[in-house]
């Protein structure tokens, strides 16, 4: 696992542009990269560790599918761990049954089955053993 890559570097390893996911998972950031290298392909682009917390991270980066998802594992003092809600995280391929499976093997939940959707994608949304939901969506043939 790459530590302590330089800002270069770092913007190298995949897009660094436009909207880009940033979760707090606190005493979980670490555990949760590796999960989503193996659970999604991702591909590891850094990690600074919190120096005065060991066993935390301050950042990571990982690529996955052709985008950016960071990490961190600081909070401010005193502030508590929150349940993530509002949100999804989306792959977008046409390689569907792929990403799926791959995603339960590793220990993802159904929220919503992989299945044709009345818009022509295939569609369906697992739940991460950290609380982040994923959708995975394949678009309908010819787009």
């Amino acid at each position: 696992m790459p530590e302590d890559r330089t800002s270069a570097e770092r913007v190298a390893c995949g897009s660094m542009q436009g909207v880009i996911p940033y979760l707090d998972l606190g005493d979980r950031a670490a555990e949760a990269v590796d999960f989503y290298i193996r659970a999604f392909g991702g591909r590891d682009c850094g990690r600074v560790a919190d120096e005065e917390n060991p066993g935390r991270l301050m950042h990571a980066q990982i690529e996955i599918n052709g985008g950016m998802l960071m990490l961190t594992g600081c909070r401010a003092e005193g502030e508590e761990d929150a349940p993530p809600r509002g949100f999804h995280l989306q792959i977008v391929t046409h390689e569907a049954d792929q990403w799926w499976e791959r995603a339960l093997a590793e220990g993802c939940k159904v929220r919503m089955p992989l299945e044709q959707q009345f818009w022509g994608d295939r569609w369906g949304m697992v739940e991460d053993p950290f609380g982040i939901l994923w959708a995975v969506n394949e678009p309908a043939p010819g787009t």
